[in-house]
């Protein structure tokens, strides 16, 4: 007596088998770990480059800074978005580029000067120093070095008087002493010291 063939059997079995295989194997795959870096967010964009277009300090020749630009690993996170510059109340505060000023005036109790710097892109740099009463309107275009304002003596952020100075291009904070290049920055020239001890030849 002949056996019956099912065609269609065999291929059903088949194509069970397989997705059986393929079931076990994916049940059995180790399971990824997860990473510090996998479970963080991708990396920020590097911030814009900012142009070394200062001329001058804000504040005297060389102020001493009482606290340094920390910048915010998030938007809305914690950070210092400028730099402390120590300065007593009634001291001239300077724009450290040509601009137009943006904005004089007070928020929340603060007198605040900002300034769109000239030449510095689309959206342009935006410098902002506080407490400051101003000496000059939104509007008024001023070269570095120029006066916007003096340091108020209430409404500082600092334990002492003191100048808060902010760069932003639109919405991103960076960190103002980026603008001064390096003379700017030295705390003076360089100077030979005579040499004690040493014949002549």
């Amino acid at each position: 007596m002949r056996e019956k063939r099912w065609p269609g059997a065999a291929r059903t079995w088949g194509r069970l088998m397989l997705l059986l295989l393929l079931t076990a194997a994916a049940l059995l795959a180790p399971v990824p770990r997860l990473t510090p870096t996998a479970m963080t967010a991708p990396p920020a964009a590097p911030d814009p480059p900012v142009p070394a277009v200062g001329r001058a300090w804000p504040v005297g020749s060389h102020p001493p800074i009482l606290r340094g630009w920390e910048p915010p690993k998030t938007p809305y996170g914690p950070g210092h978005r400028g730099v402390d510059l120590s300065a007593p109340a009634g001291t001239p505060v300077r724009a450290v580029a040509a601009g137009r000023v943006s904005f004089a005036g007070r928020v929340a109790g603060k007198g605040v000067v900002s300034v769109e710097l000239t030449d510095t892109g689309d959206p342009p740099l935006r410098v902002t120093y506080e407490p400051v009463r101003a000496t000059v309107k939104e509007g008024d275009e001023v070269e570095a070095g120029e006066p916007v304002g003096t340091v108020e003596p209430t409404g500082s952020h600092c334990t002492t008087t003191c100048v808060h100075w902010g760069l932003r291009k639109g919405d991103t904070y960076l960190d103002p002493l980026s603008l001064l290049p390096p003379w700017l920055l030295r705390r003076g020239p360089s100077r030979l010291l005579p040499v004690l001890g040493v014949p002549l030849p």
